[in-house]
């Protein structure tokens, strides 16, 4: 059996905190990263509602950029989803949804990367990602 643990915590081994990306399904009858949405999870809680207990996640959304995969690299593009103050969108969605994790690669430009930029900030300094198809074969088979 295979099992993947998603990290979403304040402090990772005593230092920065880690909130993993994840693919959360959209539609199971779009082929695809058509079919999918990719989130970073700031945080896991559950709770009870008339004798039901419902596993949640608090997440920050990426929308994709354009409609197909980069031609260079064969990569979907995402960009973090903003609201109408130019603020994160952030809600909260069933880990049902969450199929895997997913590893994204900032579209770095032209400009150097900043030397005091930690590993815990960069899904939040860059404009857009690359969705990496090429992390494992689970990832290639679910985002084409």
């Amino acid at each position: 059996m295979y099992r993947q643990v998603i990290r979403a915590t304040e402090s990772w081994q005593g230092g920065a905190a880690r909130r993993d990306c994840v693919f959360a399904e959209k539609d199971a009858t779009l082929p695809g990263m058509q079919g999918l949405y990719i989130v970073q999870v700031i945080l896991f809680f559950s709770f009870e509602h008339r004798g039901i207990d419902w596993s949640c996640a608090l997440v920050r959304w990426f929308e994709t950029i354009g409609d197909e995969p980069c031609p260079v690299t064969g990569m979907w593009q995402v960009k973090p989803e903003m609201n109408d103050d130019r603020k994160r969108c952030v809600s909260v969605i069933n880990i049902d949804s969450i199929m895997r994790s997913a590893h994204l690669i900032p579209i770095y430009g032209n400009e150097y990367v900043p030397r005091n930029l930690k590993p815990s900030d960069s899904l939040l300094a860059f404009k857009g990602y690359y969705v990496n198809k090429y992390s494992d074969h689970h990832a290639f088979e679910i985002a084409f």
